[in-house]
């Protein structure tokens, strides 16, 4: 046991790839009239893809470190002219979300004792640029630029099943050829506010389920 641990590649971060839906709560903006985001695009969220890299800082009773994540969000609606009535042209929300936060996740017990399913939480402080667009350009609104970034505040609870525990022998064959410790499958839920803190205007905040995969190095 103790050679096959020796064999082992440092464990020193991992890569994470998500991809999940994120319905931004711009109808529910204090003093808004009317819900914009429900008529220009129904109530179906922004497909979005995520990538995050981990640092791992503390490695015990379970793994803790920081983490940054980017990804892309896009929905494409009907544009509307200023009676209200539907345009010919499209229009779309994109959105860029960041985010830089801490984690720790409970590993310990998958791998002391074989339990595959890791449990995790993070804390971070998140900022997304947004954009609209009409046709083939950027949308203007009352003579500004639609587009800008809100800031927030975003907390994550999920949990990861341990993929090594279905194929031991290539688990350790990807560690050996590429440097891959552990990968993992994952489900997880985000509560985030984006809307600077309170402040007024666009209301990006969100809460939603995102599925990916998982690497550690």
């Amino acid at each position: 046991m103790d050679d096959e641990v020796s064999l082992k590649s440092p464990r020193t971060g991992a890569i994470q790839f998500r991809m999940g839906g994120y319905k931004p709560l711009i109808d529910e903006e204090p003093g808004l009239t009317g819900t914009p985001y429900k008529d220009y695009f129904g109530d179906e969220s922004l497909l979005t893809f995520e990538v995050e890299l981990q640092r791992f800082l503390y490695q015990g009773v379970g793994t803790a470190g920081v983490g940054f994540s980017a990804g892309y969000g896009e929905k494409y609606g009907t544009a509307r002219l200023a009676s209200g009535q539907p345009a010919a042209e499209r229009t779309s929300l994109r959105l860029v979300p960041l985010s830089f936060n801490a984690f720790y996740k409970f590993d310990y017990a998958a791998f002391k004792w074989g339990i595959p399913l890791v449990p995790y939480g993070k804390l971070g402080l998140i900022y997304t640029p947004w954009w609209v667009t009409k046709g083939a350009g950027t949308e203007v609104a009352n003579g500004n630029r639609a587009a800008g970034g809100r800031w927030g505040w975003g907390a994550t609870g999920g949990v990861a099943f341990l993929l090594d525990v279905l194929e031991p022998r290539f688990a350790r064959d990807f560690d050996s050829d590429l440097g891959v410790n552990h990968s993992y499958i994952f489900a997880e839920y985000t509560y985030a506010d984006v809307d600077n803190f309170g402040g007024p205007g666009l209301n990006l905040s969100n809460r939603r389920w995102m599925f990916g995969l998982a690497l550690d190095y």
